[in-house]
């Protein structure tokens, strides 16, 4: 019995160590999607970007008005598709969705300071993929 509940275990690439649950690996459902191969971020030019996006990366830059309360909130990297940075680093902002009735999937994510940020990020998934925007 205990070999079967250890080879599901292995097989969910889940541990328990005193009641604490440790990924080691891809669980159903919540597979960390890598970058690319090789690490790296694919990019995108602001010129591609959709033109609602523009119009954000713009605001950002002018420092708003944004016309979301969650624009210029903490974006936690919780996908951990970002570099790591500390908690604060990240913030999103809402990329509007034509037709869509609430903020939709489409947000930039910037590290460092809101109006000059290090780095900004593209997302039309919701956080499950990024493409650094570039100029």
């Amino acid at each position: 019995m205990l070999k079967a509940v250890a080879a599901q275990v292995r097989k969910a690439g889940v541990l328990c160590v005193v009641g604490v649950a440790l990924v080691l690996g891809p669980v159903a459902g919540h597979a960390r999607k890598s970058p690319s191969s090789d690490g790296s971020i694919a990019s995108i030019t602001v010129a591609e970007l959709p033109p609602q996006g523009r119009s954000t990366y713009a605001l950002i830059h002018d420092g708003g008005p944004f016309p979301f309360d969650k624009d210029g909130t903490v974006f936690g990297n919780r996908e951990r598709i970002l570099p790591a940075h500390q908690r604060g680093y990240y913030r999103e902002y809402t990329v509007k969705t034509p037709g869509a009735r609430n903020r939709g999937a489409r947000r930039i994510v910037c590290g460092g300071k809101p109006r000059l940020p290090d780095a900004c990020y593209y997302t039309s998934d919701h956080y499950a993929s990024f493409r650094k925007i570039v100029e």
